[in-house]
């Protein structure tokens, strides 16, 4: 008894081995049963099999969205040789399971030769509807996280009626090759508060709670939080996105307690008066608190512990980038400057304190008030040599005189340049027989003057 049951188990085995062989072979050598190879049924077939059928199956060139047929284009054959077999080898072991499978397998074969002459005019066919489609649609709003008031804050989206036109795009792209194309329209999705996006937007804002940065204005430094410098924040692909307005109260009060763009000065005049200057003038800096917030928050998202404020200043006239910063002698003049007095028609040329030249000039005419030269202080704005000054007269013609010397200290054109034209060098020549502005210099004088000014340098005019 015991010798039959051990037989019959032997026999049993043997059939089990000789079935599951026989499956493995037909498996290892045809497709499954809901396979298809570029939207053709190839189940059951073998490699060489299915791609002779896919060679000789017609291309219909037809689009479908939802459903319904919205290309419908010419014939075109399968440019397939026996040289794609290997390809379809490739996608056979992707669909291999070792027991039969009737679960549906869609996959696609590019032949060596593509035929996409259509796909252009499908996908222009596709957009086309969808742009209508969308028409009057509302977008979804994804969710997001913020920082705000040293807190982060998510955000929950809104979703939205508009048709996600990209993801349709990506399934005619994938199917560009099939017979068939099968697209299916569904509306655009948001981000929600627990997706991987919105949860690290979470996690790079939380990083910027409780910093601290100093920000050096030149001898001063001011101690600043991220409550000081951020009003919000979001974080959007891969970068920081910053409001700070909260800032600009703190730069006012930097800029009133140190800027010197606007400011009157006090200054000791050659003959050792002391006076105070126009607000008038070009020279000086300020801080932009438009600038003050991008770098002092952009130190605080990088861990930056101190920030200069020289790369957040500006300036008017030629030098926009300001003037005179981390000057602090002489109340922000420095010692290094020239002076015009208009009442003594006279100029001094300062360097490191030292008067190193001076000249008698003749400044713009008194009579007429849009020829006077401009009171404030200055600065030198370039410096040409030779040059040629052109402009418009009192009676409207037009002029065009070469000089030696040229340095310019206002945008309306006023400068300081030798005059070989001029004839009258009295002190009193300027109140009716002065220049359009400038500070005209005896040509024996000018290579001196013109030799001590450095660009930059401020121009006092009182």
């Amino acid at each position: 008894m015991r010798f039959q049951l051990k037989h019959w188990l032997l026999v049993i085995i043997a059939l089990l081995v000789i079935v599951l062989g026989i499956n493995w072979w037909h498996q290892a050598h045809h497709f499954n049963k809901n396979v298809t190879i570029n939207g053709i049924n190839v189940g059951g077939l073998t490699t060489k099999q299915a791609l002779e059928k896919v060679k000789t199956t017609k291309n219909s060139n037809q689009v479908y969205l939802n459903g319904h047929l919205i290309y419908d284009g010419s014939d075109t054959d399968y440019v397939f040789t026996s040289a794609d077999e290997a390809k379809v080898k490739n996608v056979f072991h992707k669909q291999f399971t070792f027991f039969p499978s009737r679960k549906p397998y869609s996959l696609e074969l590019k032949p060596g030769k593509q035929d996409l002459s259509q796909y252009e005019t499908k996908k222009a066919t596709v957009q086309s509807i969808l742009q209508r489609e969308n028409r009057g649609r509302q977008a979804p709003v994804d969710a997001y996280a913020e920082l705000r008031d040293d807190k982060v804050t998510v955000h929950k989206g809104q979703k939205g009626t508009k048709i996600d036109e990209q993801r349709i795009l990506h399934q005619l792209s994938s199917q560009a090759t099939n017979s068939k194309i099968y697209l299916t329209a569904k509306q655009q999705q948001p981000l929600s508060p627990d997706s991987k996006t919105v949860q690290n937007e979470k996690k790079q804002l939380q990083k910027l709670i409780g910093k601290k940065v100093s920000y050096k204005v030149e001898k001063q430094t001011y101690h600043l939080t991220t409550g000081d410098v951020i009003t919000s924040a979001t974080y959007k692909d891969g970068q920081y996105h910053f409001n700070t307005s909260v800032i600009d109260k703190k730069i006012k009060q930097i800029n009133k307690k140190q800027a010197t763009l606007g400011k009157a000065f006090k200054f000791k005049t050659p003959d050792g008066k002391e006076i105070t200057t126009t607000r008038d003038g070009s020279y000086g800096w300020k801080i932009s608190a438009e600038r003050a917030g991008k770098s002092l928050a952009n130190a605080i998202a990088t861990g930056k512990s101190s920030v200069d404020a020289k790369a957040d200043i500006y300036g008017i006239g030629y030098n926009r980038r300001g003037t005179g910063y981390g000057v602090t002698e002489n109340g922000g003049i420095g010692n290094t400057y020239a002076v015009i007095s208009i009442a003594d028609q006279h100029a001094w040329f300062y360097k490191n304190g030292k008067c190193v030249d001076d000249v008698d000039v003749v400044t713009g005419k008194m009579s007429n008030k849009a020829d006077q030269t401009p009171k404030g202080v200055w600065y030198i704005m370039y410096k040409q040599s030779p040059s040629v000054l052109k402009g418009t007269s009192d009676n409207g013609s037009k002029y065009s005189s070469k000089v030696q010397y040229w340095a310019q200290f206002t945008d309306s054109g006023c400068g300081f340049h030798d005059a070989s034209w001029r004839h009258n060098w009295s002190k009193t020549a300027y109140l009716n027989d002065g220049s359009n502005g400038c500070a005209n210099m005896h040509p024996s004088d000018a290579a001196g003057a013109y030799n001590s000014l450095e660009v930059n340098e401020p121009v006092i005019i009182y």
